[in-house]
């Protein structure tokens, strides 16, 4: 006979094994849910924002910020005032066209640069990038080259100007459904030039080119990346092509000074007009002499060429 073994009195003691796998469990499984849910909303906020961060860089890739300082440097540092309120203002006005046909001719960017007449002497430059469609509606991109009187003009409008070139030479190799034509305007800054003529012969211009889709006008694109776009025509089509942009703000918001400034003249001509820029206008007794840093301006540029894109899509 065998005989039968007694059990181990620590055995006997102890719980069994499959207990403590449950406990572990309870007190494991709540705390394991705890970590990786604080870890997933990390990762994807952290992703949001390399996103972003990307996505700036990109819009800032499309141009060059070595340029773009380079002219920003030659407008308000080299030539400095431009306008008609004096001697040196006026040649300063005139030295800037010409730096302007220069940087978008044929021995730089390519453009076949046009030279309208306007009023007091003084040309509307304008180029355009032709699209696969030349007949339907055209974009208007418009932006001016003077600066008010006793200034430089830094953001009215040295980085309005800057901004546009830049954007216009990106584009020199685009393929667009629509035309994308550029206008740079000698008056729209100083309150004693011929503002309304200058409209006058933009809104001349623009009806020998057929339908408008939209007329973009550019000024102010140094105080931040993000651009503000502004309208008194809430279904301008450009408005509702801001997504990841900037933001749309009301013109009433921005248009700060009386309906003389240009961005109002153009709301009044019935167009689908949109002021793009960074900041709302800038004051008669606003300082305006110091330049910003160039890679912002780089990366407001680069944004308006995402928008200048989508706006000359079918």
């Amino acid at each position: 006979m065998s005989k039968t073994e007694a059990p181990d009195p620590a055995m006997a003691d102890s719980p069994p094994k499959r207990s403590r796998v449950i406990t572990w469990l309870l007190i494991g499984l709540p705390l394991w849910l705890v970590v990786s849910g604080g870890s997933a909303l990390w990762y994807y906020f952290h992703q949001q924002e390399n996103e972003a961060q990307i996505e700036s860089a990109r819009f800032a890739r499309t141009v060059s910020t070595k340029m773009l300082a380079d002219d920003l440097n030659k407008i308000v540092n080299v030539i400095g005032e431009r306008n008609g309120s004096s001697e040196t203002a006026a040649k300063n006005l005139s030295r800037t066209a010409s730096m302007i046909e220069g940087l978008l001719g044929p021995s730089n960017t390519g453009y076949d640069v046009r030279r309208e007449e306007g009023p007091a002497d003084w040309p509307l430059l304008h180029v355009t990038l032709k699209g696969k469609s030349p007949d339907a509606a055209t974009v208007w991109v418009i932006t001016s080259y003077d600066s008010k009187p006793g200034s430089p003009g830094v953001e009215s409008n040295a980085t309005g100007l800057a901004a546009t070139l830049a954007a216009a030479q990106a584009l020199a190799g685009d393929t667009t459904d629509l035309n994308v034509c550029f206008v740079l305007l000698p008056h729209a800054n100083d309150p004693e030039s011929p503002l309304l003529e200058t409209s006058a012969k933009l809104l001349g211009l623009t009806e020998s080119k057929g339908l408008v889709k939209t007329m973009l006008y550019i000024e102010s694109m140094g105080a931040g990346e993000s651009l503000w776009l502004s309208s008194r025509d809430a279904d301008s089509p450009a408005l509702a092509l801001n997504h990841g942009l900037g933001q749309v703000h009301g013109a009433d918001v921005i248009c700060l000074n009386d309906d003389l400034d240009f961005s109002s003249i153009l709301f009044e001509t019935g167009l689908p007009a949109v002021r793009v820029a960074t900041r709302n206008q800038i004051l008669p007794d606003d300082p305006d002499d110091a330049p910003p840093a160039a890679a912002v301006v780089a990366a407001s540029a680069g944004r308006l060429v995402e928008l200048i894109r989508r706006c000359a899509h079918l």
